[in-house]
């Protein structure tokens, strides 16, 4: 549903089929992998465990001499496999999976609007040709007064045709429509006969029982671009090729920064009167501004000649700044796929604890309670990630801190509901808040 109201403006009227979209769709989906696969954990979790405190099994474990974390051990190991399967999915199909969905994306967006042709509304959908028709039959291929106008690419003429009845044929496979009339007449401009001196131009008119107009409909065609040339994105790139990608920009990077050292030097040689370098002389102590050491007569001359220098400085200030922001930018994007990678299958491991233990403690199965709890619990998550992601790309906060913030978090969290539903805690017990308050207003009253 996401995917749909994001991009149905660039979908609606193109004449897709349906296999594009559900491509679409297919992709779409496998890319919010990353948000739903720890969530679906987290929420199982709680559920699972809240069943069992509800159902007394809890009760029933914990008789026998097992502990909570003993009996939480085998489903830790299955979390873990899934957190293997998460990596090897971000890492070998998440890529995959993007760069078919943008560069399929990038056609459908780029992709002309079906021709259609409406009643009493000119198309000028199809490359120099207006069509108007005054009324459609129900079958959507016959046509009533036909007019078409034709502007050639050669000359400034204006060539039209009329027609009573027109019928539309597709041949060749939908790569050519042909337009049968009927009834007509065609009024042609042209140059005279009689040289390019002579301004008269030339009118013709025939009147047809019956002709074809063909339109060439390729470019209503998607065309799929080569996706080669989407693989530099970081979001379709694996572990490997987002540590040689990293490497690379990380040179240009440095190497721009020592050019600006390079650039700006000549502009900060010692000159001498004489124009040559390295000559020692006394130092010249100046009363008033640093103009006082110029002649009047070359004063002009002298602030022109520094007014260049410093506008070029300042261009090439401007060009490598430039260079800089977009070298780091992409380097910040590889930088955070990178940690992207392991911050997912790390995420299902530390929401598995932080669920597993809050389902024991609230003791609550089914959809109801525990489904609010989930869902408030990842918005926590997806929020402190999502704004430390942020931060990282903005430059405010270092990748490592930036990207794992929302884990640094939470684990003190399941950690701290773990221990608690090991002690058997009543931390979400309404009556035991309820008895506390009501001793403690007693005492008040004492």
């Amino acid at each position: 549903m996401l995917f749909l109201f994001k991009y149905i403006d660039d979908m609606i009227g193109k004449g897709f089929e349906a296999s594009v979209i559900l491509q679409l769709i297919f992709y779409f989906s496998a890319t919010q992998v990353v948000m739903a696969l720890p969530l679906a954990i987290l929420l199982s979790s709680i559920m699972t465990f809240g069943s069992l405190g509800e159902n007394y099994e809890l009760v029933a474990i914990k008789s026998a001499g097992i502990s909570l974390q003993h009996a939480m051990m085998p489903l830790v190991g299955f979390v873990c496999m899934i957190s293997v399967g998460a990596f090897l999915f971000s890492d070998y199909m998440l890529p995959v999976a993007n760069l078919k969905m943008g560069s399929l994306l990038y056609d459908v967006r780029n992709q002309k609007a079906a021709f259609l042709i409406h009643e009493g509304v000119f198309n000028s959908s199809m490359p120099g040709y207006s069509i108007r028709a005054k009324k459609k039959d129900i079958d959507g291929q016959t046509l009533h007064d036909v007019m078409i106008y034709e502007h050639p690419a050669t000359d400034d003429h204006v060539n039209v045709l009329l027609a009573k009845e027109g019928k539309m044929v597709r041949t060749n496979k939908d790569h050519y429509l042909t337009l049968k009339l009927k009834d007509g007449i065609r009024y042609q401009e042209s140059q005279g006969n009689h040289g390019s001196h002579n301004p008269r131009e030339q009118l013709t008119r025939s009147r047809f029982k019956e002709t074809e107009q063909r339109f060439d409909l390729s470019a209503f065609k998607l065309q799929r671009t080569d996706e080669n040339l989407f693989k530099s994105n970081d979001a379709m790139l694996n572990l490997d090729q987002l540590r040689h990608y990293r490497d690379s920009v990380q040179g240009m990077v440095d190497s721009n920064l020592r050019s600006v050292y390079k650039t700006l030097i000549p502009y900060y040689k010692s000159v001498t009167d004489q124009g040559e370098k390295g000559f020692k002389s006394k130092p010249i102590h100046i009363k008033g501004g640093i103009l006082q050491c110029v002649s009047p007569k070359n004063r002009i001359q002298v602030i022109q000649h520094a007014k260049d220098q410093v506008f070029v400085i300042r261009e090439e200030l401007n060009i490598k700044k430039t260079l800089n922001h977009d070298y780091g930018s992409r380097l910040k994007g590889y930088i955070v796929e990178l940690h992207r990678k392991f911050t997912l299958s790390l995420s299902c491991i530390v929401l598995f604890f932080v669920g597993a233990p809050l389902g024991a403690i609230i003791r609550k199965g089914g959809l109801g309670l525990p489904v609010v709890v989930a869902v408030l619990c990842f918005l926590v998550y997806h929020i402190v990630s999502t704004i430390g992601e942020k931060s990282v790309k903005d430059g405010s906060l270092s990748p490592i801190l930036g990207m794992w913030i929302a884990l640094f978090l939470l684990t003190p969290v399941g950690a701290f509901f773990t221990y608690k539903a090991t002690t058997d805690s009543v931390l979400f017990d309404l009556d035991s808040y309820r008895r506390f308050f009501q001793k403690l207003l007693s005492k008040k009253d004492d």
